[in-house]
């Protein structure tokens, strides 16, 4: 927009928030001179050759604006509610109000995912993985004699059998003799009484016998498995019960009159 100094007739280019800072009236930058920059305002400037901008006539009533751009919706009026008495329940429920803090703490663990399908399965996952470390662990926890008495215990209720487990340290050697066999040429007839001393069943041991000589050194040996001399598949299924008792009768080649001492091993 544009306005006219009357007196040095030095137009100027104005904008709204000049024009509102004074209600229109202005101050020119040229003569120095006051006026109302409203009485000669223009949107655009005439062709050239000008010497005045029109003056605007001051009218009578004032301009009505049309073009409506923005109307703030009026607020609703309130209606007021009847006054009602309260009746004593009603009163008491005022008073029992649930806290604020409560009511935030309740509409969380609403809000919370369920999580009991993950804690049953990390349940499931760690039951499984303490079975297979029972599994892998199973001789020490049979040998064990706290655990040991509870697995059997349990495994008699469900009237089932546990594995057998092998622990030579507890095998003892009672007695033993060899002898020449009485009908088997060059041959020798070796017998030992054998106990288990463990608190649970045990399978049958490797027997590892040593012949050896008057110094000492071993001049034969022979390594027996539990099927070659044992006869009794039941009983070598079975294994040797705890605190049982067995005896062993082998029978083995004569090396000779070089042999004045033997020895059996388990393993």
């Amino acid at each position: 927009m544009y306005t006219q100094c009357p007196e040095c007739l030095s137009v100027f280019s104005v904008d709204a928030r000049t024009l509102a800072q004074a209600h229109g009236f202005v101050t020119c930058g040229h003569c120095g001179a006051g006026f109302d920059s409203i009485s000669t305002l223009a949107d655009q400037l005439p062709p050239e050759p000008f010497a005045e901008l029109p003056a605007h006539e001051p009218g009578v009533e004032p301009p009505k604006v049309e073009l409506v751009v923005y109307r703030p919706q009026p607020p609703a009026p309130e209606v007021a509610a009847p006054e009602e008495v309260p009746s004593f329940d009603d009163a008491f429920a005022d008073l029992v109000v649930t806290p604020r803090f409560a009511r935030d703490r309740r509409a969380q663990r609403n809000d919370r995912p369920r999580r009991w399908p993950w804690v049953l399965a990390c349940a499931l996952l760690l039951s499984g993985l303490t079975a297979q470390l029972a599994w892998a662990l199973r001789d020490t926890l049979i040998a064990d004699p706290t655990s040991g008495a509870v697995l059997r215990d349990v495994c008699d209720t469900l009237q089932c059998q546990l594995p057998a487990v092998r622990d030579v340290g507890k095998l003892r050697l009672l007695a033993r003799d060899v002898q020449t066999h009485p009908t088997v040429p060059g041959a020798l007839l070796i017998s030992a009484t054998l106990r288990n001393d463990a608190a649970f069943r045990q399978p049958w041991p490797v027997v590892t016998i040593r012949l050896s000589d008057g110094n000492g050194k071993v001049i034969a040996m022979r390594r027996l498995n539990p099927g070659e001399y044992l006869d009794d598949i039941d009983a070598l299924h079975r294994g040797i019960a705890a605190g049982a008792s067995t005896a062993l009768v082998f029978e083995v080649e004569d090396p000779g009159h070089q042999a004045v001492a033997f020895d059996l091993g388990f393993e």
